[in-house]
């Protein structure tokens, strides 16, 4: 038998492990030099949070089940994926009140490399006419845990893979569940991400979704570029418009310096193909995020500039909408309607680019992309996209 599971938590089975260590002094169904580690975490804000960590004997990366199967943290060679938070996470979800009412709580628990933002909302808060909070900034379906968690390995692919599933339901209310494959293979630098959305409830449902995915440094550093294949880009605010000949580069750590944010419409191949590139000034290192726009047409560029302390970010945030309020994106058309039972499919691959050829590589795909249409690049938000 090639593959070989092993089911870490099933709530419907009352199945809860505590720790897990599979390596190839255990079971000769793992390769030698990698390993397969489930551990509860402990103490501060991290106690009780459950974390599957993935070494395929080159990139490592820890999957955060507790968290709505979230990815921490990567590693390839000497290179780090992610970014330090203010916040010292993995933040287990009773510390975080999403409904607190400014409505901004859900950043008490925001410190992941991916963390998904939905499900029923994944923008900005919004509040009725009576001041009262309706969807808290990006979603619930990140503080939510897997009822279902899974790791297999297949000696004949070298696929590693981690299952899981995370619903986000209420009664009389939005009924959706999420079963995710986060997969690697043995010896590459590349984790995939293949999430599929089932409306479970007897009647039509509503959904957003946007992976915002972040990376801070030794990939972003003042001088860093991000690039990717462009047919419209406008930024979101005013802030941005101020900054848009330089909405593609990240300049010095600046203390109390406003986020910014563009919103672009990218160009994919054949099949709807597309990626966006981050690499380092020297253009030595980097990350590409693969992801398909029939699946995903929206993509969000994030900075964050604030020094190091306060979250020197940036976000590469393909979704199926523009993170605004959800009666905005709504009214535009952006808000995916499931009929009873239906499912939406989404896949995006974050691969760590180690040497230079690697981020020429993913450059030169960008530029055959281009070469399609020109980019238009707006200099004041969209009507369309910001409200």
């Amino acid at each position: 038998m090639a593959s070989h599971s092993w089911v870490i938590t099933d709530v419907a089975r009352g199945i809860a492990l505590d720790e897990l260590t599979l390596t190839s002094g255990v079971t000769s169904a793992v390769p030698k030099g990698v390993s397969i580690t489930k551990r509860t975490l402990r103490g501060g804000l991290q106690e009780g949070v459950d974390v599957v960590d993935i070494d395929n004997g080159r990139l490592r990366f820890t999957v955060i089940p507790t968290r709505g199967m979230g990815i921490w943290r990567a590693w390839c060679d000497n290179i780090q994926l992610g970014w330090q938070a203010p916040v010292h996470g993995p933040v287990h979800p009773k510390w975080v009140n999403l409904w607190e009412p400014s409505g901004l709580g859900w950043l008490d628990g925001f410190d992941e490399l991916l963390v998904r933002c939905g499900l029923e909302s994944n923008g900005a808060p919004e509040f009725d006419d009576k001041g009262i909070l309706r969807y808290p900034l990006h979603g619930k379906i990140a503080n939510r845990p897997a009822c279902r968690v899974e790791v297999s390995m297949d000696s004949e692919t070298g696929n590693i893979t981690v299952r899981g599933e995370v619903y986000e339901t209420r009664l009389f209310f939005t009924k959706l569940k999420l079963a995710t494959e986060i997969r690697t293979t043995v010896g590459a630098c590349s984790l995939t991400v293949t999430d599929t959305v089932t409306n479970v409830a007897a009647v039509p449902g509503e959904m957003e979704l946007l992976y915002h995915i972040n990376f801070g440094p030794p990939v972003l550093e003042p001088g860093s570029k991000v690039t990717l294949p462009i047919q419209k880009l406008a930024p979101r605010d005013p802030i941005a418009a101020a900054e848009i000949d330089r909405w593609d580069q990240y300049g010095p750590e600046s203390p109390g310096k406003p986020e910014t944010a563009y919103f672009v419409q990218p160009l994919g191949d054949g099949r709807g193909q597309t990626l966006a590139l981050l690499h380092n000034e020297a253009g030595t290192n980097g990350v590409r995020v693969d992801f398909n726009i029939k699946e995903l047409p929206c993509f969000t560029l994030w900075k964050n500039e604030q020094p190091v302390c306060d979250g020197y970010v940036t976000g590469l945030e393909p979704g199926v909408n523009f993170p605004n309020r959800r009666s905005f994106e709504k009214a535009k058309g952006r808000v995916v309607t499931l009929q009873p039972g239906e499912a939406r499919r989404f896949t995006v691959e974050i691969t760590a680019l180690v040497t230079s050829d690697a981020v020429s590589t993913a450059r030169e795909e960008i530029l055959r992309l281009q070469t399609q249409a020109p980019p238009e690049v707006l200099r004041q938000p969209c009507l369309d996209w910001s409200p």
